[in-house]
């Protein structure tokens, strides 16, 4: 959990994501970080090396059956969630925009059913449009400034099939003014944007995660 990072690998995440946004360029800052962790998965502050905790309780809980369906996993850091719902049967295609991570992915699972591919999450393979059951973003979301936020959303909507399933969890603020981050946590004027995109919100679930820090899990349908 980000709070409870190192503070200089804390400051190091500020520094890193202030440098990029200056450079209109918000999410270049993440391959610099995994290549600068040298393969030390302490050094990324998201990674835990298994399946997030919050997505074990889903699956638990939902029973979601993936034999004959497609699912996309945006940002997939070091690949734990993909690979989980790959066991579920599900054919997983896995993103990131920081090549270091996908390699890194390849090398921890390199007899992985994933596919493991680097992608931007402002401007995904046109081929993907409509393409997966289910469509699982975590924690991207608030990685990206507010600025861009919108622009993302905007990409990912559409890769939902026809009664697919989007997945998101984020960090919760509950005014529309601008936080400080990263990372910065979604309003409810911003996942509206979810629903004016044409999906119905069929779920919330909030789960705690760091003292005082709101988060949620939220099912969208198409």
């Amino acid at each position: 959990m980000f709070e409870q990072q190192p503070p200089d690998l804390r400051q190091k995440v500020k520094e890193l994501a202030d440098r990029f946004l200056d450079s209109n360029d918000p999410s270049g800052w993440f391959d610099v970080l995994y290549a600068d962790a040298a393969g030390d998965a302490a050094r990324v502050p998201w990674a835990r090396l298994t399946v997030h905790w919050a997505l074990q309780n889903w699956i638990d809980r939902a029973s979601p059956q993936g034999e004959g369906k497609s699912a996309l996993v945006v940002g997939c850091g070091l690949g734990d969630d993909a690979e989980a719902l790959a066991r579920l049967g599900f054919r997983v295609t896995a993103f990131d925009i920081a090549p270091t991570a996908i390699a890194w992915c390849r090398q921890r699972f390199p007899d992985s059913a994933v596919n493991y591919t680097v992608g931007d999450i402002f401007a995904p393979d046109p081929s993907w449009v409509g393409a997966f059951d289910l469509v699982f973003e975590s924690r991207n979301l608030q990685a990206l400034p507010v600025s861009a936020r919108s622009r993302a959303i905007e990409a990912i909507v559409p890769l939902v099939a026809p009664n697919g399933t989007l997945l998101v969890f984020t960090r919760y603020r509950d005014t529309d003014a601008a936080p400080d981050g990263p990372p910065w946590p979604l309003s409810e004027t911003e996942l509206d944007r979810f629903r004016e995109l044409g999906l119905v919100e069929r779920d919330r679930h909030p789960f705690p995660e760091g003292e005082g820090v709101q988060q949620f899990r939220i099912e969208y349908r198409r």
